[in-house]
């Protein structure tokens, strides 16, 4: 019978989200940076940042089918948030 730590899968799942959304906040890091350079609007890349910041919290409290779905939809997740 194979047993499977939750708290272990959960933990792998947040390391993947990690993984995935570091490029993408180096990335809004540049462009609010240029953004803020010209004086233009950084609204939407706080959000953007912010909604990449608060996704490890998805993992939480999920089955590890869950979790696998958040794996598969990470790039879905990026989309949404313009990143």
């Amino acid at each position: 019978m194979i047993t499977i730590n939750q708290n272990k899968a959960t933990e792998i799942t947040k390391d993947a989200i990690r993984a995935y959304r570091k490029p993408l906040l180096e990335a809004l890091d540049v462009d609010y940076t240029r953004a803020t350079e010209v004086g233009a609007d950084t609204s939407h890349i706080i959000v953007a940042k912010q909604t990449l910041r608060d996704m490890t919290a998805t993992a939480d409290g999920k089955n590890v089918d869950e979790l696998k779905t958040i794996v598969d939809g990470l790039s879905a997740v990026a989309d949404a948030v313009g990143a």
